[in-house]
Parts: C-alpha cells; sequence; structure tokens
C-alpha cells in the first residue's frame, strides 16, 4: 500500500463571509510561509488576525509573518473554536463522502473544484464561520 498526500490551506474572514484556500504538497513551515504571502497578497490593504491551531508549522521560528498580519494560537484540543474545522467537515462530506479515487490527481482535481465552489459562496462561509460569538467580537476597541 502506498500513501500519497496533499494538503489544503484555508482562511475564513467570519466578518467579510470570504474565504482563501491554497492547496500544497505537504504541511510544514515552508508551505505555511506561501500560504501567508499568498493571503497578503490577497488581502494587501487589510490588517488580518489569523487564528490557527498548535501544528508546528503554524509556530515554527522560522515562520514569516507579513507585516499586515498577527498570528493567534487556540488553546490546544479546542478544534470546535476554529471556524475552518467546519469547511473541512462539509468539504468531507459533500465533495468526497463515499467517494473512491484512483490517484492522487484525481482526489487533487476534485479539492480544487470543491474549494473553487466555496470561495465565492459568501452565504455557505457566513454559515459555516459566522458564529454569534465570533460575530459579536468588537474589534475596533481600543
Amino acid at each position: 500500500m502506498v500513501r500519497q498526500y496533499s494538503y489544503a490551506y484555508a482562511a475564513l474572514s467570519p466578518w467579510h463571509d470570504e474565504l482563501d484556500s491554497l492547496i500544497l504538497p505537504e504541511a510544514s513551515t515552508r508551505c505555511m510561509n506561501m500560504f501567508l504571502e499568498e493571503i497578503r497578497a490577497r488581502h494587501p490593504e487589510d490588517f488580518i488576525v489569523m487564528v490557527l491551531d498548535g501544528a508546528g508549522w503554524h509556530r515554527a521560528k522560522a515562520l514569516q509573518i507579513p507585516a499586515n498580519m498577527a498570528l493567534v494560537a487556540l488553546p490546544p484540543y479546542s478544534p470546535e473554536l476554529n471556524p475552518v474545522e467546519n469547511l473541512w467537515a462539509e468539504l468531507r462530506e459533500k465533495h468526497f463522502h463515499n467517494r473512491v479515487f484512483h490517484s492522487l490527481d484525481a482526489v487533487e482535481e476534485q479539492l480544487c473544484k470543491a474549494l473553487a465552489a466555496f470561495e465565492p459562496d459568501r452565504e455557505r462561509i457566513h454559515s459555516l464561520a459566522a458564529w454569534p460569538w465570533i460575530s459579536s467580537l468588537n474589534l475596533n476597541a481600543s
């Protein structure tokens, strides 16, 4: 048996109902840096507070955090606090449930289609990410 992997990186904005995603070949600091740079480039005028879980590549010393971004770590063992977990569940349920793929290329093609369908669907992103306790936060407080 051979195992092959691809990794989807995603950032959800509960305030703007936006999703940004990339499919990269590994879960690593190098790829996380690529993802952060992509988010910076897509949102150059915004200051982004990105909430992350405790994965090693989210807190590595070699992580290059763009000037328009701050990273905030979730407490350990708290995936229920991360709205992107709902995206992964929805993705698995709606686009991968009971499917067999004969190659990694076929999986990646399906993943691309699924993420491409999610990104422009602001209503769906809102339903996945704009939880009342998140939406009620006043991020402009001094």
